[in-house]
């Protein structure tokens, strides 16, 4: 069994003109919208060993806020430039590839393609994955080169407006 967390990254900030789509930081709602979605999947007893993320800083800002929520050390965040800019298809191939030890990984990175992959993966039915959100997807397979195209089962969907 293997469970991969889908993460879109948290409410990014437009106000600064200069500064690249790479560098852009996150909000005053995105900073706290973060840890927040980290403290609920921490109640949902949620056991992330492998953190992958977009080396965009509005997502790997998301991704050390949610790993410091639930104990995981942010430092052991592999930053992954593929992701960056990456559809689906190049994150389900991504995702294939990681270690067969850790048995729940999360992936921190953008819409559409974070949408679209929940949807190819488990049936996802939304019309939006929204900042911070969170999709699980389970698998019952043995190996995450197993995982494919509609191998996973929905196990929950949070976002912070739920939570508000």
């Amino acid at each position: 069994m293997k469970t991969l967390y889908i993460v879109r990254h948290a409410k990014s900030s437009w106000k600064q003109k200069t500064v690249t789509d790479l560098e852009r930081p996150l909000n005053k709602r995105g900073l706290g919208d973060a840890p927040r979605m980290g403290e609920i999947l921490r109640e949902r007893e949620t056991d992330v060993r492998f953190i992958r993320s977009s080396p965009a800083n509005r997502a790997l800002t998301t991704a050390k806020l949610i790993a410091t929520a639930l104990g995981f050390p942010p430092e052991d965040i592999e930053i992954d430039e593929r992701m960056y800019g990456a559809g689906d298809q190049q994150l389900l191939a991504i995702i294939r590839l990681f270690p067969d030890t850790v048995v729940e990984a999360m992936i921190v990175g953008h819409n559409p393609a974070m949408l679209f992959l929940a949807e190819r993966l488990a049936g996802f039915t939304e019309d939006n994955l929204p900042t911070a959100g969170v999709v699980c997807v389970d698998f019952d397979v043995p190996s995450w080169s197993d995982v494919a195209s509609g191998t996973g089962t929905l196990r929950f969907y949070e976002y912070p407006k739920k939570h508000r």
